[in-house]
């Protein structure tokens, strides 16, 4: 069973680094984005914000992992303006766990995504 620990974990679920140790299985889940099963994307960043989340959530529990295997994160923003509710959201969903996450603000693919995030996870 792998092991992990933040190191400088800010109290908002990210830290400077995250060590994994006794990794067996290590997944990489591509950018997830904010449409359901359908296609169909919600309005709003908060409601995209929680649905790419849940897709994260699905593709850790098909590998029989869970949020707490997220070793590194990285977040797609289509607007600075969505820093705070990305931040609160994410908060919301990680609680304590602290893993290292990077955050770029950039274009996306589909105009109508206002996020994509991609995680690696290990356990």
């Amino acid at each position: 069973m792998a092991s992990g620990r933040a190191y400088q974990p800010s109290g908002t679920s990210y830290s400077q680094a995250w060590l994994v140790e006794r990794a067996e299985r290590i997944l990489f889940v591509s950018g997830q984005v904010p449409a359901d099963a359908a296609g169909a994307v919600p309005e709003g960043f908060d409601a995209q914000c929680r649905l790419v989340w849940a897709n994260i959530m699905r593709r850790l529990a098909d590998a029989g992992m869970a949020l707490t295997d997220i070793a590194k994160v990285n977040i797609f923003l289509s607007s600075r303006d969505h820093r705070a509710a990305n931040t609160t959201i994410r908060h919301e969903i990680l609680g304590d766990h602290s893993p290292a996450i990077t955050v770029i603000i950039t274009g996306i693919f589909d105009e109508a995504w206002l996020l994509e995030i991609d995680v690696i996870a290990c356990a």
